[in-house]
């Protein structure tokens, strides 16, 4: 019940607590770092030329933190922006596979800039039409007039940022956190598969697909978006990702993917070791990211408050400095007060005492 004590506490002091965002990924973090970094310092030790694949959330940060021993031998991937690029492409009577995907920020931090096919892109197209933006989720979950403004479609996760107080207070309201719906749901899968003659593919697939039909409803209720439609639950496929990925490195069956890497120059707004979330070009070399075009202010405020924030986490894990870890509730932008930073510090150091590290100054 982690995750649902991180959901309690951060909306107990007026904050979010979702699972990789905001409060409640900074406690995730604290917590999966350390244990991130001492697996990577074995592979290092046991397995020098291993290729890592990091499926882990934050998945952004825990490649962060990885890369410190493994260099751009750890690769991070998430479905989320594969899922968005490929609706999109739907909708715009596309196809997908044929889709060049102008997409660049953090993992849960970002936007999608343009969609090329054949050499057009075909984004203008679907900002002018209210009809088509209303026919997927993220049009619907923004709403048209923002998605015009910002020229650019957000990944699902910056409702958290773009909407945060109406969020929180949905979460609030509601009857219990995705957290513990999620606690409730995996017991009752696991007390039907102890039932003689229970067929475990549909179960699982049951279980599943209320998963994905669930989430983020609460964020749906704000926006007025209604439940999601079929097309809507179609994800990036994280078994698809990472197959492509392995097959690309291994065969040298060249590809292109949205992952989480190391900068290098790709993205002017960070540094060359700052993990990002960015299209990359995959050899039997790894993963190369694709230089884009920079980001406007509004989006670089975001993402370098937020890497200012990882850079906390890793440096409070690292180091087991209680003023880093701090620092890192106090910096982000969903949390408003260094005060009520260090309460939520206090508070998950008392539900998860694995925090105890945190004893340095």
């Amino acid at each position: 019940d982690a995750s649902g004590a991180d959901e309690r506490v951060a909306l107990d002091e007026g904050v979010l607590g979702q699972e990789t965002v905001g409060a409640g990924g900074i406690a995730y973090g604290l917590r999966t770092v350390p244990v991130a970094l001492d697996l990577a310092r074995r592979i290092a030790r046991l397995a020098p030329h291993a290729w890592v694949i990091n499926f882990t959330n934050p998945a952004g940060l825990v490649t962060e933190a990885m890369s410190r021993q493994l260099g751009d031998r750890v690769i991070g991937i998430c479905d989320s922006p594969v899922g968005l690029g490929r609706r999109i492409a739907r909708v715009l009577g596309a196809d997908p596979d044929r889709a060049w995907i102008d997409y660049a920020g953090l993992n849960h931090l970002g936007w999608v800039r343009g969609l090329y096919v054949d050499g057009r892109d075909e984004l203008p197209r679907l900002l002018a039409d209210p009809k088509l933006l209303d026919s997927f989720e993220e049009g619907r979950l923004f709403g048209a007039e923002l998605l015009r403004s910002l020229g650019a479609i957000p990944n699902e996760y910056l409702h958290y940022y773009y909407f945060n107080r109406e969020a929180v207070r949905a979460y609030q309201e509601a009857e219990q956190t995705r957290g513990a719906f999620l606690r409730d749901q995996q017991e009752g899968f696991y007390a039907r598969m102890r039932e003689p003659g229970t067929p475990a593919l549909a179960t699982w697939d049951r279980t599943r697909a209320e998963r994905e039909a669930t989430y983020m409803a609460e964020n749906r209720e704000v926006a007025g978006a209604g439940e999601r439609a079929e097309s809507d639950l179609e994800s990036g496929g994280y078994e698809q990702v990472a197959l492509a990925l392995m097959r690309a490195v291994a065969r040298n069956e060249r590809t292109s993917l949205i992952l989480n890497v190391r900068n290098r120059t790709a993205l002017s707004a960070l540094d060359a070791d700052a993990v990002v979330e960015l299209p990359c070009l995959v050899d039997a070399n790894g993963a190369h990211p694709v230089a884009v075009s920079p980001l406007p202010y509004h989006a670089v405020g975001l993402v370098t408050a937020v890497k200012a924030v990882e850079r906390a986490v890793l440096a409070a894990a690292e180091s087991g400095s209680r003023a880093a870890a701090v620092q890192a509730f106090a910096l982000h932008p969903l949390v408003d007060s260094v005060a009520v930073a260090r309460r939520l510090l206090d508070r998950y150091t008392e539900v998860h005492p694995g925090l105890a590290y945190l004893d340095r100054p």
